[in-house]
């Protein structure tokens, strides 16, 4: 079976800076696949790419077999690719609600059907369904940020740096609704900056380097691994 997302050797610059040399990547259905590595190391950059902001200076992006070269942003969203920004970027002056209802492109029966599952997901938006987005608590702003992307039905959820920001309970409550995405159908990318929480939820994971994969595998295996330990989890 084909991988859901296939990234080959895929290079990005920002002018005379190189973001991404070479990288290969694969997201498969069914899975969370986690993007490790400290602030600089290309993350984001590969999330951007993947979604369409960041165009490639060499390489190939397939999403379910398509290449994705020339596809613009809302096609590739309209194909099924969700995301959810760094910097959450919540419509303030929009309620709870109007951010989930903007995003859908579906009927009122499958919006509302949607908005309830991301209710269910994430109970604190159901309680703050007419506050503003303004008003909401960085962990809500995260949750809305996730939901709002949800509300998509996409069969691929890219998160960038989710955690940002947050508390350690929040980042647990937020990042602990990952595996329950993927149950729904939905398969995750996710560039983290926790990496114990990242290794926790994710099947595999991917280390980066300035811009290079050093690191795959299983993510149990990259626990116990020495090195992801020394750098990362403080071992």
């Amino acid at each position: 079976m084909r991988p859901l997302l296939e990234v080959k050797a895929l290079s990005a610059r920002y002018g005379q800076i190189v973001a991404l040399q070479d990288v290969v990547l694969e997201v498969r259905a069914g899975e969370a696949v986690a993007l490790l590595g400290a602030n600089g190391a290309g993350k984001s950059t590969l999330i951007k790419s993947v979604m369409g902001f960041v165009a490639p200076a060499a390489g190939e992006i397939f999403y379910d077999g398509r290449r994705l070269a020339g596809v613009a942003v809302c096609e590739r969203a309209r194909g099924g690719i969700g995301y959810a920004p760094e910097g959450r970027r919540v419509f303030p002056g929009m309620s709870v609600r109007e951010n989930l209802e903007v995003a859908s492109r579906a009927g009122r029966a499958r919006t509302l059907a949607r908005m309830e599952a991301v209710y269910e997901l994430f109970p604190a938006l159901a309680q703050k369904a007419a506050a503003l987005g303004w008003q909401l608590s960085g962990g809500q702003q995260q949750m809305l940020a996730i939901g709002r992307a949800l509300m998509t039905a996409p069969r691929l959820l890219l998160l960038d740096e989710p955690s940002l920001g947050l508390s350690p309970i929040l980042t647990k409550e937020v990042l602990g609704r990952v595996r329950a995405i993927v149950r729904s159908g939905t398969s995750v990318l996710l560039a983290e900056q926790n990496v114990a929480k990242a290794l926790e939820i994710a099947d595999r994971a991917y280390v980066l380097e300035v811009g290079r994969v050093v690191q795959e595998g299983p993510a149990q295996e990259l626990r116990q691994n020495p090195r992801i330990r020394e750098a990362f989890l403080g071992a």
